[in-house]
């Protein structure tokens, strides 16, 4: 999951949470990133046990804590990421990041048939945690989808933004696919459906009801 341009050092906790089962959205966060304070402001009164939940991001937690603190540790540490995570998807790096995880097909791909396969993008529909689940953007339908696996559904909007996609595509206008003008017409016997049809029958009603009123 690491790129060259990496550095060699790969925290533990973050390779386990990259690589674990429903986390395919995510992509890994730069030790240099999550070590400067400013990239962090304001969190430690969003995340429960914050600064505990930052050493174990950063791989320095070395407390000795039962069970059910470390749960408790842990959740904050998976909260505590995945809101780091949103600022980090909007910078150079972690825009350069999610563009070839975009291009390789990770977050699926449309299921509107006209959009023919076009490539997904995550978006939030909010910026404030436990508001709402993760939703795939087509960019060629400009519609949002929900993702087919229950272990993505249950991801938290936010850890993505709802700006992401638009900057990505403001960063790499290149790979903005060309909008689809294409509808489905629905047709009978090869004859097409006519709204205007059903349109000229409701304005027909309307007439005669107006008729009986006068």
């Amino acid at each position: 999951f690491a790129s060259d341009t990496d550095s060699d050092y790969t925290s533990y906790w973050r390779d386990w949470f990259i690589s674990s089962r429903g986390n395919e959205y995510f992509c890994e966060i730069d030790e240099d990133y999550l070590t400067d304070r400013f990239n962090l402001t304001g969190l430690n009164t969003e995340v429960q046990y914050y600064q505990y939940a930052l050493d174990l991001v950063t791989d320095v937690f070395d407390m000795d804590v039962d069970d059910d603190m470390r749960v408790q540790i842990e959740k904050s540490a998976r909260h505590l990421y995945g809101l780091v995570h949103a600022r980090y998807v909007v910078t150079t790096r972690g825009l350069a990041k999610m563009m070839e995880k975009y291009k390789q097909g990770v977050f699926g791909k449309c299921p509107r048939v006209i959009c023919e396969s076009q490539h997904l993008l995550p978006v939030g529909q909010h910026d404030i945690p436990n508001v709402s689940t993760v939703k795939l953007y087509c960019a060629k339908c400009e519609d949002i989808y929900n993702p087919k696996s229950t272990r993505h559904n249950s991801i938290d909007g936010a850890y993505f933004g709802t700006s992401f996609h638009s900057i990505l595509f403001q960063v790499y206008p290149a790979l903005m696919p060309q909008k689809t003008q294409r509808r489905y017409e629905p047709r009978i016997y090869g004859f097409r459906v006519h709204a205007s049809a059903a349109l000229m029958r409701w304005q027909e009603e309307r007439r005669e009801e107006m008729k009986e009123r006068l």
